[in-house]
């Protein structure tokens, strides 16, 4: 084409160029959080503030206002990264209600979502919708109240603590090594949901800490899924077309996993049946909705929502503790004072076995330091819905049909509109009654998401608490914890709030009495 052709159409393209970037700057004016720019949008900022990003939005937030606005604001993508280019950001307990119960339909994964974790998860609960995710649903809501699977649990976790996480923190403690105290809390976490899901143990946490090819592989794929969110779908379905990349690796790993799932599900079929999940459901595939291809799904569902979600949470727990001895001598005079009641004065009795979740339960002023490291450190920092249809939120924010709703968890307990003038303190008493002896959560359900709300509230929400608290026991009635001279407790930046160095620490035999 001659330069004649195209000079017609250049005051056409010229005037489309001024005209975008003009609506492109009355529009950011009219935004709040980081500054946009045109084209590539927040993509500086979230840059920068990559190393402390949930902090950084935290900090977005609570530019918007005062004590007495609604937190929200907007982060913009480059236009190529995704549809619709802005991620309305939230915080603010009646907009998470309006996402998460009011307006519950309108807010689903999504098809970003969805299909991001489709070759890992399928359509199992975590990651559907609708029908489907409504009939897994109402399916693990009638197990989950079952005496039978709390008293599985509780079998699970008492065995691994008594056999092996003492063994290795007598150890350690004998030769004063140190030890990767998340490390140690993530394998626990993991065996106990694979013999609670599959009714087969991995042995993750054994004196050698050995790998375990279904737990690297299934690490491998989460972290393969993950950065499937952070890049444009084209670019990863490429990546995958071609085997290249980090979508080879999780070809490669998700073959693994589905061996491990695939003979889990042969010994379930060979033997009589148990008291696992995988038997629960196993028995309803006369139901066309539970076929083999979607129990293997369920399972796997199930082990990524229990591992590494109580496994954080106690990890951050100890970490706080370690920092506030005046919150340590209150819980071991709780469990003290439990113990007595149920297993005498002689003090040697107290720790030849881990506290069974009937003792567990008893534990009021531990469940609440439990809960106030949720606040403060959620072991899901922000989670994401797709926007049906065009829709407001009860702010007078417009969230555009296509785009995406935030919801920082995280920055929820760092607001002091929503928790006072102390919301960044360690203050456990803020969850108990009046009088101190009954464990209160706050009034709005909203305020405190941890373990999310609404229709999706967590079915193993009570299960994680007694976990969490038998294992809290174990550790500090044996041991007192001291950090590692040096080490870096810092956030690792994932959708689970792993500490990125780990939580090394040394342990002093503790004498009690």
């Amino acid at each position: 084409m001659a330069n004649d052709d195209v000079f017609p159409f250049l005051p056409l393209f010229l005037f489309l160029i001024l005209t975008y970037f003009i609506w492109f700057h009355f529009l950011a004016r009219k935004l709040t959080g980081p500054t946009v720019w045109p084209l590539i949008g927040s993509l500086p900022a979230l840059i920068s503030n990559r190393r402390s990003l949930h902090d950084w939005i935290a900090g977005n937030l609570r530019a918007t206002g005062g004590a007495a606005t609604y937190q929200t604001c907007t982060v913009a993508l480059p236009f190529i990264a995704k549809k619709q280019g802005f991620y309305t950001v939230t915080c603010h307990p009646r907009n998470i209600e309006h996402v998460l119960r009011t307006r519950f339909e309108n807010y689903p994964k999504g098809p970003d979502w969805q299909a991001a974790f489709h070759d890992l998860l399928g359509q199992g609960i975590f990651n559907s919708d609708g029908e489907i995710w409504l009939i897994q649903r109402k399916t693990a809501a009638l197990e989950f109240t079952t005496r039978t699977l709390r008293q599985a649990m509780d079998r699970w976790v008492n065995r691994t603590i008594r056999t092996r996480l003492w063994c290795i923190l007598e150890k350690a403690a004998e030769y004063k090594t140190a030890v990767d105290l998340q490390d140690l809390l993530l394998r626990l976490t993991f065996d106990n949901i694979c013999g609670l899901t599959f009714g087969k143990d991995p042995q993750t946490l054994s004196p050698e800490l050995p790998a375990n090819p279904f737990a690297l592989a299934f690490d491998t794929a989460t972290e393969a899924t993950l950065q499937r969110l952070l890049y444009p779908g084209l670019l990863w379905r490429l990546e995958k077309v071609l085997g290249i990349g980090m979508e080879r690796r999780l070809q490669k790993s998700l073959k693994v996993v589905e061996e491990y799932i695939n003979d889990a599900v042969a010994a379930r079929n060979k033997e009589s049946p148990s008291d696992d999940l995988l038997s629960r459901f196993m028995k309803k595939r006369d139901d066309d909705r539970f076929s083999s291809a979607v129990l293997h799904r369920i399972a796997l569902n199930f082990v990524l929502a229990g591992r590494d979600t109580s496994s954080v949470a106690l990890t951050w727990f100890f970490w706080l503790v370690m920092n506030h001895p005046h919150v340590e001598e209150k819980i071991l005079s709780e469990i003290s004072t439990v113990l007595r009641q149920t297993r005498g004065d002689d003090i040697r009795r107290w720790i030849e076995e881990p506290l069974v979740f009937d003792e567990a339960d008893k534990l009021v002023y531990l469940k609440a330091a439990l809960a106030e490291t949720l606040r403060l450190y959620p072991s899901v920092p922000e989670d994401f819905k797709y926007v049906v249809a065009d829709d407001v939120l009860p702010d007078g924010t417009f969230v555009p049909a296509g785009s995406t709703v935030t919801y920082s968890i995280y920055s929820v307990g760092r607001m002091k509109s929503i928790w006072g003038e102390d919301c960044t303190e360690f203050k456990p008493d803020r969850w108990l009654s009046p009088t101190g002896d009954r464990f209160e959560g706050p009034k709005d359900a909203y305020k405190f998401v941890a373990f999310n709300a609404g229709p999706r509230t967590c079915l193993g929400k009570d299960l994680a608490y007694l976990q969490m608290k038998s294992v809290a026991s174990a550790v500090l009635l044996r041991y007192r914890l001291s950090p590692v001279p040096g080490h870096r407790v810092e956030q690792k930046m994932s959708l689970t709030l792993f500490m990125k160095n780990g939580l090394r620490v040394y342990l002093h035999p503790r004498r009690l009495g």
